[in-house]
């Protein structure tokens, strides 16, 4: 005899000892004949009370389930006998499976709980493919996340090529990748390589397009440096000339030409994007003749600045050309730059532009914002502000910028008036 209601319980899984039912599960020659009871089936699980009780019920004393693998239900059995949960790394997915089918959420969330405690890079993109066809988004957010933190590793894994062309989407589609652009290219052509076989189509670079479909239009090429662009994507084949050509008048003529491609960074940093704007007031007429506009600043806490907030023309719509420098001042040293440019409306708003890549701002130390454009004369800014401080709407931190006057060529921007109101940033 057992003391207790559960080891009394327990001693019935997979015993022949009162089986009212048995389960034929698998397939071939891995398939197992497995007894079971009808009632406590029945009180652990919905599906099953509906199989044995419902307007539908069988009568049936002999069940056969070729899609679940037979560890996997003993694992489903063990649980629902005794509470006990019996899952390691090789059963976890299948058994997940199984609990979904037959709606047993509290071994569900055994195994989700498993997953999770053993998500690593190497095999976050096998894990998200599993969460995605299983439906666990908190599953998805966290796969998701530890891409983010480990891209590199973890499409250096070799799930990363077995992964479905939904899940690629998803992945290129975020902002917060920690990964050079090209590598991600790389990357995705050895994916498209591995999809042709998977497909049948002989390797060549028209198939290589054709596996990729909306994903290739989610690479950032943009992003790229010209000698990154030359010698990978440029040569690869699976872009087309018209493409080839547009991309490089983008990297090389100003105003820069419309790609189909996106160029927003990716900022391997989570969170919402903040800016701040040091300027009270908006006046006409600020003029360019080659030299910078500069602004010096420190912030009291360690940030990244994705981008600059820019004045446009008092002239009506216009495209401007412009490079954005940030510069370690006390060195000179140049932390990031882009060459670019930017389309105004000519109304007084400020216009986005973006480094390629997000620049590290360290807390109390000066730096200086620089802005050369060429075109027509813009708006500037009046009744500037020394000290800005944002406040974060979630969780009410302050991060407090300080400007000062850039001493210097500096176009005449100066704490009071000029140009660059904003920084854009994330914490």
């Amino acid at each position: 005899t057992k003391p207790t209601v559960q080891e009394r319980f327990a001693f019935l899984f997979n015993n022949e000892v009162l089986s009212d039912v048995h389960f034929l599960v698998g397939k071939g020659r891995g398939s197992q004949r497995i007894p079971a009871h009808r009632f406590v089936l029945a009180v652990g699980s919905a599906v099953f009370d509906a199989m044995f009780n419902g307007g539908m019920a069988t009568t049936s004393t002999e069940i056969e389930l070729p899609d679940v693998e037979p560890a996997a239900f003993l694992a489903l059995l063990k649980f629902l006998y005794s509470d006990e949960v019996q899952i390691g790394p090789e059963t976890v997915m299948t058994t997940l499976y199984t609990a979904k089918k037959y709606a047993v959420p509290a071994l569900e969330a055994h195994c989700v709980e498993f997953l999770k405690k053993n998500l690593r890079a190497d095999n976050a993109f096998m894990l998200l493919t599993q969460a995605r066809l299983f439906d666990e988004p908190q599953l998805a957010s966290l796969c998701l996340e530890n891409i983010d933190k480990n891209t590199s590793d973890a499409i250096n894994a070799e799930g990363f090529t077995d992964i479905d062309l939904d899940t690629l989407v998803a992945v290129l589609e975020r902002d917060t990748l920690g990964i050079r652009e090209v590598r991600l290219f790389n990357a995705v052509v050895r994916w498209s390589e591995a999809e042709c076989q998977r497909q049948q189509l002989q390797v060549i670079p028209e198939n290589k397009r054709k596996v990729l479909g909306k994903a290739l239009s989610l690479i950032r090429f943009p992003l790229m440096t010209i000698e990154e662009f030359a010698a990978g994507p440029a040569q690869s084949g699976i872009l087309t000339d018209r493409e080839v050509v547009s991309l490089f008048l983008h990297f090389t003529v100003n105003p820069k030409p419309r790609v189909e491609f996106i160029d927003r960074p990716r900022c391997c940093l989570r969170g919402k994007e903040c800016s701040i704007s040091r300027f009270q007031q908006v006046e006409s007429r600020w003029g360019y003749s080659g030299t910078s506009d500069r602004i010096r600043f420190s912030v009291n806490k360690r940030i990244f600045v994705v981008g600059f907030g820019l004045y446009g023309s008092i002239h009506g719509p216009t495209d401007y050309q412009v490079n954005i420098q940030i510069i370690h001042t006390d060195s000179n040293t140049v932390l990031g730059q882009n060459d670019t440019g930017f389309s105004c409306d000519g109304s007084s708003n400020t216009f986005r532009v973006m480094f390629k890549e997000p620049v590290e701002i360290l807390p109390n130390v000066n730096y200086t914002a620089c802005a050369t454009l060429k075109g027509p004369d813009s708006h500037y800014g009046t009744k500037g502000l020394r000290k800005v401080i944002h406040e974060s709407p979630t969780t009410g931190a302050k991060t407090c910028f300080t400007f000062c006057y850039a001493a210097g060529n500096n176009n005449g921007t100066s704490v009071e008036d000029g140009q660059i109101p904003e920084i854009i940033f994330y914490t």
